[in-house]
């Protein structure tokens, strides 16, 4: 991706992907720009969603990383194929590219901070994740009109509970608890497209 940072080594070592949890249920395809799960384990925060999910974490500094999402996404079977999308930061333009080539997979994208290189003080975390959902509104309707859901669910506070700047990491428990909520909200099956 342009303008994306070269990958640090100690982040880019371990497997492009880590997949835990149930084969064949709800997929999660996790686009981690920082790496995680590099000794094959998710984040401790996500080990509760391995119960009814399956989890495929794409640790992005990885090479590999990408084309595997793009093949996740192309084979997508079993008796919930519909992917659920959740990408951090500079990665929600990735993650609407791959909803865009793939729409009969995906059922929602869900981003955390997507203009986090944007802002440099977290208190316009939401003003700049607003302006990135303007900025990328097009976008954003085509993928509603093929029946795909596209919400950003959390944003950096600059308080302490973030303890890290921007991104939000995709661990974090704030970040968890958005997801839990948008996992509820969103329909057991995809609207139709319209």
């Amino acid at each position: 991706m342009p303008g994306t940072p070269e990958p640090d080594p100690v982040r880019a070592a371990g497997p492009p992907v880590v997949v835990h949890g149930v084969p064949g249920g709800r997929r999660v395809l996790v686009l981690d720009p920082a790496g995680a799960g590099k000794h094959d384990e998710l984040p401790a925060t996500w080990r509760p969603f391995t119960e009814d999910r399956e989890i495929v974490w794409a640790r992005l500094p990885a090479e590999g990383a990408l084309h595997a999402c793009e093949h996740v996404l192309a084979h997508a079977d079993g008796p919930l194929p519909m992917t659920d999308l959740v990408a951090s930061g500079p990665f929600g333009e990735e993650a609407l590219l791959l909803a865009e080539h793939r729409p009969s997979a995906v059922r929602a994208v869900l981003l955390v901070d997507p203009a986090a290189e944007s802002f440099l003080e977290a208190d316009h975390a939401r003003a700049a994740d607003e302006d990135w959902l303007r900025e990328h509104g097009t976008r954003i309707a085509g993928l509603r009109e093929e029946g795909v859901e596209v919400e950003i669910v959390a944003h950096s506070t600059g308080g302490e509970d973030d303890r890290v700047p921007a991104p939000l990491p995709l661990g974090h428990p704030d970040v968890v608890a958005a997801l839990v909520d948008a996992f509820d909200r969103l329909p057991a099956v995809r609207r139709p497209a319209l």
